[in-house]
């Protein structure tokens, strides 16, 4: 794996020593940026799954500020302080290990909001109804935010409030789907 664009462009991305995770790989990595940028003007940038940590590196390196990097895994927690420190990222870098939930509980305390959020827990073994559930009621979200959700492309994700709703679905290698949602202004007439 590698660095796609941006400042970082080409640089290499180590992938998680395990069979537990599964890294998305590069040309689905550039489906979706090409789908919600694919540069951005500053913001920050959530991977609540973050695994080798490439989703939010990719961000970094197309222009997001800052990235908060949760994964569970201890592995995936440690490959993603060798891929930030490869890039010398770790002022514009947080990493944690912790559960999607608790690390959902703790942003909210903070009171941050995120430009982009990424979504792709182990397939089958998370909700992804409660899981978004829990982004929106964190209150992490703003205007114009993209929740991004990577899943098995049996899984046809539903989910939409007043103000956010699915914006793009897409299926790759026939196993894998990634669908989009944002938040966007309510029109009042």
């Amino acid at each position: 794996m590698r660095i796609i664009a941006g400042k970082w462009k080409g640089h290499p991305v180590k992938a998680v020593p395990s069979n537990k995770t599964r890294p998305t790989g590069d040309k689905i990595r550039e489906a979706i940026f090409q789908m919600i940028g694919p540069y951005f003007e500053g913001g920050n940038c959530l991977d609540l799954f973050a695994g080798s940590g490439a989703l939010g590196l990719e961000a970094l390196s197309r222009g997001m500020e800052k990235a908060i990097l949760v994964d569970i895994q201890k592995n995936a927690v440690e490959t993603i302080h060798h891929n930030v420190n490869r890039l010398h990222a770790e002022e514009i870098t947080e990493v944690y290990r912790n559960d999607a939930f608790r690390a959902l509980k703790a942003l909210r305390k903070r009171e941050l909001k995120f430009d982009l959020i990424f979504l792709d827990p182990p397939y089958h073994k998370v909700s992804y109804e409660k899981l978004l559930e829990a982004v929106v009621s964190s209150d992490i979200i703003k205007q114009d935010t993209y929740i991004v959700c990577e899943h098995d492309a049996e899984k046809n994700l539903t989910f939409s409030t007043d103000d956010i709703s699915m914006i793009r679905r897409e299926i790759y290698n026939k196993t894998t789907a990634i669908t989009i949602f944002k938040k966007e202004s309510i029109n009042h007439a």
